[in-house]
Order: C-alpha cells, then sequence, then structure tokens
C-alpha cells in the first residue's frame, strides 16, 4: 500500500487518534540528467576552437580593418616620426660622442661614466628634487584650495575661472621676465617696495642663496596653478550634491565635509594630478634658466639645465642624451613605483 501511494505520489498522514486526515501530493521525482556529474552541475561547456592568424586576419578585414588603417596611417606616420624617431635616435646618440657635424664615435657607456663623473650631476640633481619638494608643498595644496572657494561661488564662477586661468596664458617666458623685476634687489622693486612699507628690506631675493629657489617656485606656482585649479573644479562640479545634504543633516561642519565628502570623491584625480606634478617639476627648466642662469652659487641649476649646458655649450651631445636617457629611465621607475603604491587608494 505504501509503495502504491509512493508510487502514485501521494501520501495519506494520519492523526494519533487513527483518523485520516489531508493528502497531500509529493512532487516528482527529477533525476539528473545523464551527462550530469556527481554533484549534478552539467558539464562544462567545450572550448571555443583558437583561430588562427589567417582567420583573426580575414575577420579583421571583413570588419572593416583596411579602412580604419588607411584612415589611420597619416596620423601614425606623423606621430611616430616627429615622436617615436626622435626617440629612437636619441637611444642611439646615447652611445656616440658627437656634435651633430661631425661623423659620431661609438663610445659605449663611456658617455654614462662621464656624466656619473661630473660633480656638477649631484648638484643638479639635489636641486631639482628640491624644487619638486617646494613645488608640491607650495604649488600642489594651492589649486586645490581655490578650486572649493571657486566652487561655492554662484555668480562670480565664470569671471573668477577666467581670472585663475589667465597667468596660463601668459606666455612663459614672458611670465619669468615679469617676475624678475617683481624679485628687483633694488628698494624700488614691487616685492621690496611692500617690504618698505613695514620698515623691512631691501631683499636679493634671487642673489641670496636660500631664497632663490623657493622664489622660483612660487612664481613656476603663479603661472602653472591654474590649469590644475580649472581640473579640480571640473572634478567638484561632477560630486553629487545628495552627499552634502546628507552630510549636513548629520551635522557636519564645512572640515568635516571637506575631509569626509570632498577629498575622498576627488582621491583619482588628486592621484593623477600628483603624479603629473612630480614629473613636471622633475623637467623644470624655463624659470631657473632665465631667473637666474643655475645661480647664485649653482644652487638653482636643474638636470634640464644641465643637459642644455652639455648640448649647447659643450657641444657635447652624446653626454646630454645619455644623461636625458637616465632622466627618463628615473621618471619611469618612479611613475611605476607611485602607480604601484597607490593603486588600491585610487580602486576604492
Amino acid at each position: 500500500m505504501a509503495a502504491a501511494a509512493a508510487a502514485t505520489g501521494r501520501i495519506r498522514h494520519e492523526n494519533i487518534d487513527g483518523r485520516h486526515n489531508v493528502t497531500a501530493t509529493a512532487p516528482p521525482f527529477v533525476g539528473r540528467p545523464a551527462d550530469a556529474d556527481a554533484t549534478g552541475s552539467p558539464p562544462p561547456a567545450a572550448p571555443r576552437p583558437r583561430r588562427g592568424p589567417r582567420a583573426r586576419f580575414l575577420v579583421w578585414v571583413r570588419n572593416g580593418g583596411v579602412p580604419t588603417l588607411v584612415m589611420f596611417l597619416p596620423l601614425l606616420l606623423t606621430f611616430g616620426y616627429f615622436a617615436w624617431w626622435p626617440i629612437l635616435k636619441s637611444l642611439i646618440l646615447a652611445f656616440q660622442q658627437t656634435d651633430l657635424i661631425n661623423d659620431p664615435t661609438w663610445v659605449g657607456v663611456r658617455n654614462f661614466e662621464r656624466v656619473l663623473a661630473d660633480p656638477l650631476l649631484w648638484t643638479a640633481a639635489g636641486n631639482t628634487v628640491w624644487f619638486a619638494v617646494l613645488a608640491l608643498l607650495i604649488g600642489f595644496p594651492l589649486p586645490i584650495l581655490m578650486a572649493m572657494v571657486m566652487a561655492e561661488l554662484r555668480r562670480s564662477r565664470q569671471i573668477s575661472s577666467v581670472l585663475v586661468y589667465l597667468p596660463v596664458i601668459i606666455p612663459p617666458v614672458v611670465s619669468v621676465l615679469l617676475w624678475k623685476q617683481f624679485y628687483d634687489p633694488s628698494s624700488s622693486g614691487l616685492f621690496n617696495t611692500v617690504l618698505g612699507w613695514f620698515g623691512l628690506g631691501p631683499i636679493g631675493w634671487l642673489q641670496d642663496p636660500a631664497l632663490a629657489m623657493p622664489s622660483i617656485v612660487i612664481q613656476a606656482t603663479w603661472a602653472t596653478a591654474g590649469t590644475a585649479t580649472i581640473i579640480y573644479l571640473a572634478a567638484l562640479m561632477s560630486i553629487q550634491a545628495e552627499l552634502y545634504d546628507a552630510a549636513e543633516v548629520d551635522g557636519a561642519s564645512i572640515l568635516q565635509r571637506t575631509w569626509h565628502v570632498t577629498l575622498p570623491q576627488l582621491r583619482s584625480v588628486i592621484l593623477l594630478m600628483l603624479l603629473l606634478q612630480i614629473i613636471g617639476t622633475m623637467q623644470v627648466f624655463t624659470d631657473p634658466f632665465v631667473m637666474t642662469g643655475g645661480g647664485p652659487e649653482n644652487r638653482t641649476v636643474t638636470l634640464l639645465m644641465l643637459i642644455y649646458n652639455y648640448a649647447f655649450l659643450s657641444g657635447d651631445f652624446g653626454k646630454a642624451t645619455a644623461l636625458s636617457l637616465m632622466l627618463a629611465v628615473a621618471l619611469s621607475l618612479v611613475s611605476a613605483i607611485y602607480l604601484r603604491l597607490t593603486r588600491k587608494w585610487s580602486e576604492s
């Protein structure tokens, strides 16, 4: 009887007093597919056959690859000739001794040995690092603060954006010469005139070995901060207003909203701008070259100025190219390490 009930899928339950209760229907038994494994899961799908090079090429042609390549080829050739060919040429020049007039002489790694033996190299490297540190301390937080202030403006945001970006439009050499007049060491200089109102000065801004590099950093910050400010302002405008509304409901102050809402939302932009500023400051040339020429006492000589001296003052382009290659390798290593260390911060 029980076997018949199980076969028909109907089970009769009895109460304690022996009377019959409700008759329930059991779900039908569903067996495993014939091709399933012991766990009941279907077997994995068969891997797709790999296409050979000829098959992939035919697919690329059918998908319009040839017209795309024809349209892209002029841009590729132009970029390769003006960008990649000089890089490849510099790799060859780094192992040659040449003045670009006479026939070059292959010297191997001698150019690198001569660069490393130059005592001015380590002075220039130290000055370049010092410029980068000062630029990060003075010039990196300033655009963020300016963008935050401009983001709170309503009616004058456009005019403030124009005023902030105006120094970027001025040609770099003009900007440097203008500030060189401001730094005039006489009492008639702009900054010394202001100091004279308080009974101070005059100060030799560019003549003092301790003040020359900070003075150049201030000028460089004024000339380049506008670009970073506009980028930060655009990033601030993309932050959802609901985040600030929720923070205000929770009673967060301005500093708390800045620390817990604004800066986390700008994290990826800040990390990218920090890397770009490190690379840019390590290649500073125009500002110290025009302002001080490397003085006083070689306190403002940078690596790019040293490369310029090797190439155009000494006429040794092989040595200059060797130092350029060393700087490129150093910046590549710094960038790789930086991206490795900040990967979790930028993704979280």
